[in-house]
């Protein structure tokens, strides 16, 4: 079910941050997710679009250096819609740390596009804006 399958990818993305529980997050499982050369945006506060490797190393630090943890995040809602080998998902999101010895939480917006690969389900592109 293809569904199913963008639901799993979609876990496994959210998954790539948690770092609660003292756990190690595995960012680099973003290589996996993305494919070679995928789009990824950033709408705020500052417009920016990364590569793959330019959006995991500033998260994986952030992630492993102590200045970030305790942290997940979450899909509240989502909206998938698949024609054939390509798919969209919007995802409303809340996320939840301690940044710097400070508890904060959030939430946003991220849009997926999708594609049907011979190994499966991957992420061509996403984009995101964090609620102020």
């Amino acid at each position: 079910m293809p569904k199913t399958e963008i639901d799993v990818v979609t876990a496994e993305f959210f998954g790539a941050f948690d770092n609660r529980g003292g756990k190690a997050a595995d960012v680099g499982r973003i290589r996996r997710l993305v494919l070679p050369g995928g789009v990824i945006v950033n709408t705020r506060p500052k417009f920016t679009v990364y590569t793959v490797d330019e959006f995991i190393e500033p998260r994986r630090q952030l992630l492993t250096d102590g200045r970030l943890v305790d942290f997940s995040e979450w899909e509240t809602s989502e909206r998938t819609e698949i024609a054939g080998d390509i798919a969209s998902r919007f995802v409303e999101y809340r996320k939840s740390g301690i940044l710097d010895g400070e508890p904060f939480e959030g939430g946003g917006t991220k849009t997926f596009q999708f594609v049907r690969t011979p190994e499966g389900w991957r992420i061509a592109a996403f984009a995101w804006y964090d609620r102020p």
